[in-house]
């Protein structure tokens, strides 16, 4: 007598749904468009363009010092390159949270060494901790250094400006 095995294809289809996005994805692409300072756009195929977060910084919004200077940097280092991605989940707005490399160069932390961006401590316990430690040290570095937005006296992060402009909004004030 042969005893039947269960039918698996159910379980191993809801596991590959269930757990498919807690794998890191790697793209490639050419770096089309950057909107601020942690947000560019990557055209991975002919008709196919993603939206990039950049992994565990948090650029200044573009209206606050120091905003434009940190797109403005951002730019230099990948727009109109080839970029290879590695993402590691999908935010709220639908972009992929990726680690983003130009010509071998890590430009999530290149942009904090320059001063253009803070280590998003908020996230950093859904980095690596070898990249969370490197990430800090390189926001470090630039706030001795005083590079960026670090020679200001007093910068305001960006969550801090994000949230001051909500209460703000709230009070019914511009």
């Amino acid at each position: 007598m042969q005893l039947q095995s269960p039918n698996r294809w159910p379980l191993v289809a809801w596991l590959a749904l269930a757990f498919g996005s807690a794998h890191a994805a790697d793209l490639h692409g050419l770096v089309v468009r950057v909107a601020d300072g942690d947000t560019l756009t990557v055209r991975t195929a002919p008709a196919t363009t993603q939206a990039i977060r950049l992994e565990g910084i948090d650029a200044p919004e573009l209206k606050q010092p120091h905003g434009p200077a940190s797109r403005a940097s951002l730019a230099a280092l990948a727009l109109h390159r080839e970029a290879d991605l590695q993402c590691s989940k999908t935010d709220r707005y639908g972009r992929q949270v990726c680690r983003v490399l130009v010509g071998g160069v890590d430009v999530n932390a290149e942009q904090l060494r320059r001063g253009m961006a803070w280590h998003f401590t908020r996230y950093a316990h859904e980095q690596p901790a070898p990249r969370r430690v490197a990430d800090a040290q390189a926001q470090d570095e630039a706030r001795r250094a005083h590079r960026g937005l670090f020679a200001q006296p007093d910068p305001q992060p960006p969550w801090a400006y994000r949230e001051a402009r909500r209460a703000s909004r709230a009070q019914g004030t511009p």
